[in-house]
């Protein structure tokens, strides 16, 4: 089993019109057939020193295999996320862990 995990922060310039459409870009990706769950968050509401809460976005995705998670990368759904959201972020961040 593979954990992807990745960790947006979005421009501070953005409209809630672009905030609006990253987030419904997101849950596009659960339509990826290679995922066996997808999860998207925003940063709770625990406080304690060692929770980063800076970050907007926060998506899980739990593949069966690394086979699984290499194809997720070129899926057309994924791709097109990218090409339509990837100007939104100042930051990313990804942890993969198995």
């Amino acid at each position: 089993m593979l954990v992807h995990t990745v960790y947006f922060w979005l421009k501070n310039e953005l409209s809630q019109t672009d905030k609006d459409s990253f987030k419904v870009g997101l849950n596009t990706l659960k339509g990826i057939s290679q995922s066996k769950a997808t999860y998207i968050g925003t940063p709770s509401t625990t406080d304690r020193p060692v929770i980063d809460t800076s970050y907007d976005y926060g998506l899980t995705v739990i593949f069966e295999n690394m086979a699984d998670h290499d194809d997720y990368q070129v899926d057309p759904i994924h791709k097109a996320f990218l090409d339509c959201h990837m100007d939104k972020w100042k930051k990313v961040v990804i942890y993969d862990a198995d």
